[in-house]
């Protein structure tokens, strides 16, 4: 049992400190009235599971959302109606149904796809940085907006490989260290340049003054990529639009209610508050 009566969503991953879902989430609790509640627990590698048994027991859980680096290894773990496996190949989102089985989905591609598109964005070529779990929904997205020339830059090159591969997309792989492409977006799908990771060293002087560049690190907010892009005149797009974005998503499926969207300029100024 938990040490609450309400009903909980939590978000799990290995680092977990930094996350800031559980700000997103309550904020929109507390807008609309909801006696419920969101967390973030620390659960590593080895401790899923155990995890996911502990958690199935407990009346009061209504699922969790998934962070680095679990989003493939959930998988296992819960059961795929909408075929997430196959398409996309990585998991953020559990659902728990009451007497029934572990239902696993990915809000990571629509989240990822509302402010590109608000952005006006209508370009052919990308460029993403990294090759996990995120990479696999930033690539289904794309995919479903008729992106065609791809360029991955991954350190593990056979990996990026695999990426485009299972996405049915073709492309080219290229190593971490060498030069970006021209491409019309630019995407760092991976966690360098996040808080505690290795910086990301990439030089965007090779990029047209429209391209866009697109960080879905989230902390620190303004990363050494947006901040280059800004000094470049790019357009920049931030990992708070992409985090609010699947977390909207993620709350009608835990909740059963829209989140307080009209809101966003208030909760966007605390998120950046915090820093």
């Amino acid at each position: 049992m938990t040490d609450t009566a309400l009903p909980y969503a939590e978000v799990i991953g290995d680092p977990i400190a930094h996350s800031k879902s559980p700000l997103i989430h309550n904020f929109w609790l507390n807008k609309l009235g909801i006696e419920a509640e969101y967390r973030k627990t620390h659960v590593k590698p080895a401790e899923l599971a155990a995890y996911f048994l502990k958690r199935r027991a407990d009346p009061d859980w209504l699922g969790c959302n998934v962070t680095i680096p679990h989003k493939v290894a959930v998988m296992e773990y819960v059961s795929d109606p909408g075929r997430v496996g196959d398409l996309i190949g990585a998991m953020n989102t559990i659902a728990c149904e009451t007497g029934g089985p572990l239902i696993g989905t990915n809000t990571d591609a629509g989240g990822f796809l509302g402010p590109l598109l608000s952005s006006g964005f209508k370009g052919r070529s990308v460029c993403i940085i990294g090759a996990g779990g995120a990479a696999r929904a930033i690539l289904y997205a794309l995919g479903q907006i008729g992106v065609r020339e791809l360029t991955v830059m991954a350190r593990d090159t056979a990996k990026g490989q695999a990426l485009l591969d299972r996405a049915g997309l073709a492309g080219t792989v290229i190593s971490l260290d060498a030069p970006l492409p021209a491409a019309d977006l630019v995407v760092n799908s991976s966690p360098l340049g996040m808080a505690g990771q290795p910086p990301l060293d990439v030089d965007l002087a090779p990029l047209p003054s429209h391209s866009v560049v697109y960080d879905i690190v989230y902390a620190p907010l303004d990363t050494p990529l947006l901040v280059q892009a800004r000094e470049r005149g790019l357009a920049a797009i931030d990992g708070l639009e992409m985090l609010i974005g699947q977390a909207a998503l993620a709350f009608d499926i835990f909740f059963d209610a829209q989140p307080a969207r009209e809101h966003d300029a208030e909760l966007r100024a605390l998120l950046t508050a915090e820093g």
